[in-house]
């Protein structure tokens, strides 16, 4: 292995565009359970899932209905 290599003439690579951002993100054990089952049938990686799903979603520009429901603690 070289010491020093010459990375001058290099040029970037023409799939850069496509690199995916990793992430820490919280999600409801039942949301995970939903998509590793789902993912299961298939036979795909939950993770790639989980990325078309909110992909489409974005390309839809949809919108999520919230209802939000009262804590009975307070």
């Amino acid at each position: 292995m070289r010491k020093e290599y010459d990375f001058s003439q290099s040029r970037k690579s023409p799939y850069a565009r496509q690199l995916k951002t990793q992430i820490t993100i919280r999600l409801d054990t039942s949301a995970v359970a939903y998509f590793k089952q789902t993912a299961a049938e298939l036979d795909m990686p939950y993770q790639n899932l989980i990325n078309l799903f909110l992909r489409d979603c974005a390309m839809q520009k949809r919108r999520p209905t919230i209802q939000w429901t009262q804590d009975a603690s307070k």
